[in-house]
């Protein structure tokens, strides 16, 4: 049987900078992102496996009652502060030099699976905005109903976001503006003195029956001259730590996913476990570790609260500074941070 023949390029926004020297941009083999230089597409038979096989920590994940707290209100929103506010799972909200940024935002249960935990206050609170930074597209990072609420209570809002994601938006909010990045490339939406720039992950993309790995996935960096400020996004590990770091120098506040790893076999090559996660911060030359992508959703295996307690077990043994768990809804400062 003939073997079909891939048809290779690499693309970029070619309108913006590229940090990383002689960087061709993203390889896309047949229409399709790689996962760096290699293709990955997650083998869904996996999926199958996983569903017909046992948890081995079923009883233990049946009695663990863990939610995350809850701190009441949305006064953050017009707090003069630079801070980042967690809103459960992969969302946060980020005031830098007088701008906002919301990453990631779901605030409603996603098909099939109930949130368990509430946001602070109403998602038509979370105003003024100024961008929306999307990291990829899978369902519980990149949530209709939930773009839409932000831009209809933000109608200045900018989204910026990877390679293709923008006919996703299209198809959401048709007058929402929007910038496409590729890895090490920086978005020049963004005035003043805050840079953001869009870099690698380990991951891969699918919302419908059709569309493998279409559509970028990737982190984000929010940088000023005083700051490096790292949103890691879904990410198995990957050298992709120590390309950044070395491009841009320690991450003062590293936030990392730490859910969502069991059972190995199907998500390992998808999410970080909470000690990769502290390889990786480590990698990175962390400064505060802000964990996600924990408790919000029930998405995998493990039980709902054992990913903060391997964190407090690290920070115990001092193999991890700097960890700061917030209630969703509490602001940390940024000058307290670093």
């Amino acid at each position: 049987m003939p073997r079909t023949k891939k048809h290779i390029r690499h693309i970029k926004n070619e309108r913006l900078e590229t940090i990383k020297p002689d960087y061709r941009g993203n390889k896309v083999v047949n229409g399709r992102f790689a996962n760096g230089d290699e293709l990955y597409e997650p083998d869904f038979r996996n999926v199958l496996k996983w569903r017909l096989s046992k948890n081995p920590q079923a009883k233990e994940k049946k009695a663990d009652t863990y939610v995350p707290p809850v701190q009441p209100g949305c006064d953050f929103m017009q707090a003069p502060d630079d801070m980042i506010v967690w809103l459960g799972h992969a969302s946060f909200f980020i005031r830098l030099q007088g701008l906002t940024f919301l990453i990631d935002p779901v605030f409603y249960d996603l098909p099939l699976i109930k949130r368990r935990v509430g946001l602070p206050c109403s998602p038509d609170d979370l105003r003024p905005v100024d961008f929306l930074l999307l990291s990829h597209g899978h369902r519980d990072h990149l949530d209709k109903e939930s773009v839409r609420t932000v831009f209809k209570n933000n109608p200045d809002l900018k989204a910026l976001v990877p390679l293709r994601a923008g006919e996703i938006l299209r198809g959401i909010s048709p007058h929402l503006p929007y910038q496409e990045a590729g890895w090490y490339q920086r978005f020049d939406l963004v005035p003043g003195s805050v840079e953001v720039y869009y870099l690698p992950a380990s991951h891969w993309h699918r919302r419908g029956l059709n569309d493998m790995n279409s559509v970028l996935w990737g982190s984000f960096l929010l940088k000023t001259p005083e700051l490096n400020l790292y949103f890691a996004g879904d990410t198995a590990m990957g050298n992709h730590f120590d390309e950044i770091q070395e491009l841009f120098g320690p991450m003062d506040v590293c936030i990392m996913p730490v859910g969502a790893y069991k059972p190995a076999f199907m998500m390992s090559k998808s999410h970080v476990n909470p000690h990769e996660a502290v390889r990786a911060y480590n990698l990175l030359q962390g400064g505060t570790l802000i964990p996600m992508h924990y408790g919000t959703f029930d998405l995998s295996d493990e039980p709902a609260g054992e990913p903060v307690r391997i964190l407090e077990q690290l920070a115990a043994a001092g193999v991890l500074q700097g960890l700061q768990l917030p209630a969703i809804g509490q602001p940390l400062l940024l000058h307290e941070l670093y």
